[in-house]
């Protein structure tokens, strides 16, 4: 593939607010077109300028500029969902090496909405078992966890999300630490309104200077938690 990212287009914004209101497979069908050449393609371009830096964080991750390799499917699973809307409202890709669980390796992402966009590192859902060989990994060593997360402090953009515990876990390290501890899963997230980076190829760029300061805390995650689990 042609490395030829330029940024998305008004025309990618303006598919997916439709498909939030159409949702229909006749209406998807009349536009295909749009869809392959203002959403898929543009992600397979970002994806395929992004898989050289990505090897170089880590040689194992998956970076096929594909449908259910890197990039997330248009068509939503509605098995076990109260929601039956058969399109998705937004659109993403994913970074990760290949688990027994998917939901419990750590994953880069960046995700296109409507009105906005975001990327960064994490988890989608960990399970408790997966943080429990986080927070071990923690307890032996407070300073090693300490040191890959101390560009955290340094910065405003990135934010640390996902749900803590109603009833705090026993621990006596400091709040800094304190702050991922207690946490079921997370992830690390910088969220931007729809602006003209999007539309450049300036957010290439961007996207890897975030997942490049995010490189060690991921080899964190990878070598004490995923390659354990």
């Amino acid at each position: 593939m042609i490395n030829n990212f330029t940024g998305f287009s008004k025309e990618s914004l303006i598919f997916l607010k439709t498909v939030k209101k159409k949702n229909s497979k006749e209406w998807f069908e009349k536009n295909r077109d749009t869809y392959e050449k203002h959403l898929l393609e543009p992600f397979r371009y970002l994806v395929a300028e992004l898989g050289g830096d990505m090897h170089k964080i880590d040689p194992g991750f998956e970076v096929r500029p594909q449908i259910n390799k890197t990039i997330s499917k248009i068509y939503r699973d509605t098995r076990f969902s109260k929601d039956k809307s058969i399109f998705k409202k937004a659109m993403w890709l994913t970074f990760k090496r290949r688990s027994k669980d998917w939901k419990e390796a750590p994953a880069y992402f960046f995700e296109l909405m409507t009105d906005s966009y975001r990327y960064g590192l994490g988890y989608y859902s960990a399970s408790r078992g997966t943080m429990d060989v986080l927070r071990e990994a923690i307890n032996n060593n407070p300073k090693a966890f300490l040191k890959v997360i101390s560009f955290y402090g340094k910065q405003s953009e990135l934010k640390l999300i996902g749900d803590k515990y109603k009833r705090e876990l026993e621990c006596d390290h400091p709040q800094v630490i304190q702050d991922w501890y207690q946490r079921k899963s997370f992830y690390l997230v910088k969220t931007c309104r729809i602006d003209k980076t999007v539309f450049s190829s300036r957010l290439k760029v961007d996207v890897a200077e975030c997942f490049k300061v995010l490189g060690p805390l991921y080899k964190y995650l990878y070598q004490n938690i995923l390659i354990k689990s």
